[in-house]
């Protein structure tokens, strides 16, 4: 079982060999031998012979830094392989961007400056040796600072004290205390500094000549006792006793990086003794190795006493002459006269010979420097070829959110657009609606008014009509000719009747009323309205493939994918399609909502593609990559195959069985609960090769007819085998088989069945044909001819019947397989 992801490998272009290839041929061989020996090296040292400064020279020289660029040109290199603003900017600009960003490795943190003869602490941070001096407090226990400062020469805390006195002691013998609380005096004013470590303000020196010079090892004020130093990065503490700083070794890689990285500079040279800001340096002293601007130069190295043999010369001059002088030579601390030769493994330092024979390393292992020199390198550069990797990824990564930012920028100003275009669209909907009710409410108020207005016309017609009566009435009553007043007074009196009668008839009842039976109802859009909001609608990302959940067993393949970690887009399902295994087109498999699906079913010994995607109200999504599956050759355990051909292992399939069939053995063994015969399914298909497979009676009862064969998917399963045209069986009795189709009885064949008769099944696609056995003996011809499609395994029995599966067999010996038939088709 394997699943194979059918893109190209992408091979990636690193040279990470050549690079440490290069690292180490840089390292120069010579320093292995002479700094192997310190005795010799002590006995150059005692007889002030030249060998000294060659030996050291290549112990400790120059010789360690040619690599070291190398190294730096990796982290350059990596930083410079894609530009974040010039992609076609040269390698020199590259070099220079990368030792920009080195500068913050090379300042210290307490005084925020170029270190200068920086120590190297127990914590591995580096520190100058001023800055050490300038925050070194005292234990409660101790002499207060003040007084141990006055016992002193006077001379401030910012001056460059080479102050190599002490060693250091600490619980468990790692240089650390657990001691916290630092205090200080009553009198004697404290600070803080921003990164945390309390310091003591620098004493303002004496105004005398002697304090020009910066002050030599024998004139150092002594370090007070149980002094105590805080690392300003890690903020980790420890405990001093007499030796003081003395007992830090002193970083000269850091400072000769940092010497380098200040030449490759173009900017003046600054003055070092001018305590705010620096001017620009006039001169410097070769002997005292200092530049000095020239209020610095007339006050700190006025040109008389032993001063006066000192030669000044131009800052430029000093610069050439100071890259020209050699390396300071690496001395143990502990043995100021020995050189440091060997390497204690344990101590994880370097150490003298003397350090061997007398001191605390005797029984340590120790090692070669220049061994241990060449190791460490090595082990540098290839950490900083990963670290180069990471930083050219983080590169990559910083372009790729750069991108981001430029199109989160596009896509805004166009999701505004198509924002303000569809709420106008709304807004004219609106307005057109608005138009219609509008025409409505005028069309309403139209027909009232003309309704009020006809009747006000035909009531005031009538009214005229009912006055020009009632006066005619009047003057009538007025006359007095009784027999001129008889004879028209009926046809009056039923005139003011019938008038009086077209009045009450609703006449005077308003036809309209004055209201309008309209309201619009604008609760609905309204509540649509405050409901109106943004809802993820996008076609959904390609799916990923978890590989690691894919597999595939005997001829089923298992998938399982999911959607991409930072996808937010709703999903309501997923395709999965499959080709036929023999490089056909893509077929919809699967239609749903889940994230693993098996497909059953497949052939054997073929190699299968998929793919899935994803969809949602707006549409379908792009494929996952193309996933290549491969289905087994077999089903058996690898013992089990040896030169057999393809063969499949499967079991009798529950989902697909009639209720009626009873399942023990792991599925390999049926029965029937009922007395009508009932079919049940192999739970593998097959469509190509040729597969054998038998089954043992283990009961047989009143002469039944069990039925043994191939079917379609969707042949019915609660009659015998064979009577649709979905099944190819034999059912056979206890004397005689007979062949069945589409319920078509043929060839029938004496010889039947009992309790542990084996009745096997050859299905052979090569030819296209199905053959039946009893006890391994072919029962009758060919029975079926002409198979083509998908068949599964297939037997019907009643209850009277318990039958046994065997699967995974090879064919038998009487038969070889033919050619395949040319015009068979394959599903």
């Amino acid at each position: 079982m394997f699943c194979n992801v059918s893109s190209a490998s992408v091979a990636l272009g690193t040279t990470r060999s050549s690079l440490t290839a290069a690292l180490s041929n840089r390292c120069p061989e010579s320093t292995c031998g002479p700094i192997a020996s310190g005795m010799s090296a002590r006995s150059s040292l005692i007889g002030g012979e030249e060998g000294v400064g060659t030996s050291r020279a290549a112990s400790s020289g120059t010789g360690a830094f040619p690599p070291l660029k190398v190294a730096l040109a990796v982290i350059a290199a990596g930083l410079g392989r894609i530009s974040l603003y010039a992609p076609t900017e040269p390698q020199t600009s590259r070099r220079a961007f990368a030792m920009d960003e080195m500068e913050e490795e090379l300042k210290c943190p307490v005084c925020g400056s170029f270190y200068r003869e920086p120590i190297i602490l127990p914590c591995s941070h580096n520190i100058c040796l001023a800055c050490a001096r300038n925050i070194l407090v005292q234990t409660p226990d101790a002499e207060s600072p003040q007084s141990s400062r006055a016992s002193g020469s006077g001379v401030s805390d910012y001056d460059y004290l080479d102050l190599d006195k002490m060693s250091l002691y600490s619980e468990a013998d790692s240089g650390y205390g657990s001691y916290g609380g630092f205090v200080s005096a009553p009198t004697t004013p404290c600070q803080k500094s921003p990164n945390g470590v309390r310091v003591f303000p620098p004493t303002v020196p004496q105004p005398a000549p002697q304090h020009h010079l910066l002050p030599q090892p024998g004139s150092l004020p002594p370090i007070p006792r149980n002094s105590c130093i805080t690392c300003p990065q890690c903020h980790r503490s420890l405990i001093l006793d007499d030796r003081g700083l003395r007992g830090f070794p002193k970083n000269r890689v850091l400072e000769g990086v940092v010497d380098r990285y200040q030449q490759s500079k173009a900017a003046a040279l600054k003055c070092q003794l001018c305590e705010k800001s620096p001017k620009e340096a006039t001169v410097m002293c070769e002997q005292c190795d200092v530049f000095y601007c020239d209020p610095c130069r007339l006050r700190c190295h006025p040109p008389r006493g032993p001063l006066a043999k000192h030669r000044l010369v131009p800052p430029a001059q000093g610069r050439i002459s100071r890259r020209a002088s050699p390396r300071k030579i690496s001395t143990c601390t502990e043995h100021e006269l020995e050189n440091l030769s060997m390497y204690c493994v344990q101590c994880k330092t370097p150490v003298c010979y003397q350090c061997l024979e007398e001191g605390k390393h005797g029984t340590h292992e120790v090692k070669a420097l220049g061994a241990m020199w060449k190791l460490h390198k090595g082990q540098l550069s290839q950490a900083l070829n990963g670290l180069s990797d990471r930083a050219t990824e983080a590169k990559e990564f910083l372009v790729h959110l750069r991108n981001m930012v430029q199109h989160i920028q596009e896509n805004g100003v166009e999701f505004e657009a198509c924002l303000v275009a569809q709420c106008d669209a709304l807004i004219d909907a609106l307005n057109r609606r608005k138009a219609q009710l509008l025409s409505r409410v005028n069309k309403e108020h139209e027909h009232k008014l003309k309704v009020v207005r006809d009747q006000i016309s035909h009531c005031t017609v009538k009214l005229r009509q009912t006055t020009g009566l009632m006066e005619y009435c009047l003057e009538v009553i007025k006359e007095n000719d009784p027999s001129g007043f008889l004879q028209i007074s009926d046809a009056l009196i039923r005139r003011v009747h019938m008038t009086e009668g077209q009045w009450g008839k609703g006449t005077l009842t308003p036809r309209m009323t004055s209201d309008f039976d309209l309201t619009l109802d604008s609760g609905p859009l309204l509540q649509t309205i405050h409901q109106l909001d943004f809802v993820q609608m996008k076609v959904p990302a390609a799916p990923m493939l978890q590989l690691e959940e894919c597999c595939t067993q005997n001829n089923s393949a298992t998938l399982s994918w999911k959607q991409p970690p930072l996808s937010t887009i709703t999903v309501d399902g997923y395709i999965l399609e499959l080709d036929d295994g023999n490089g056909g087109p893509f077929r919809e498999v699967y239609v749903g909502t889940e994230t693993i699906c098996t497909v059953d079913g497949l052939h054997f010994n073929s190699t299968y593609k998929s793919r899935v995607k994803a969809f949602n109200g707006s549409g379908v999504g792009q494929y996952s990559k193309t996933l290549v599956m491969q289905t087994s050759e077999t089903g058996l355990p690898p013992c089990d195959i040896q030169s057999i051909g393809t063969v499949a292992w499967f079991t009798f399939d529950p989902a697909s069985a009639h209720p009626d069939i009873v399942f023990s053995n792991d599925n390999l063994t049926v029965s029937c609960s009922s007395y009508d015969d009932r079919v049940v399914m192999g739970n593998s298909a097959f469509s190509r090769g040729v597969h054998y497979w038998e089954m043992t009676v283990d009961r047989y009862d009143n002469h039944p007819d069990p039925a043994f064969g191939v079917a379609r998917g969707d042949v019915l399963k609660d009659v015998m085998l064979g009577k649709d045209d979905k099944a190819w069986a034999m059912y056979v009795d206890n004397n005689r088989s007979w062949f069945m189709h589409n319920n078509s009885h043929t060839n029938r064949t004496d010889g039947g069945i009992a309790k542990g008769t084996t009745i096997g099944v050859l299905l052979d696609f090569t030819r296209r044909i199905l053959i039946f056995l009893i006890n391994d003996e072919q029962q009758g011809p060919v029975a079926f001819e002409g198979l083509e499609g998908v068949y599964y395994p297939a037997i019907s029995l009643n209850r009277n019947v318990q039958v046994t599966l065997h699967t995974g067999l090879p064919i038998p010996d009487f038969y070889t397989p033919g050619e395949a038939d040319p015009t068979s088709s394959v599903c």
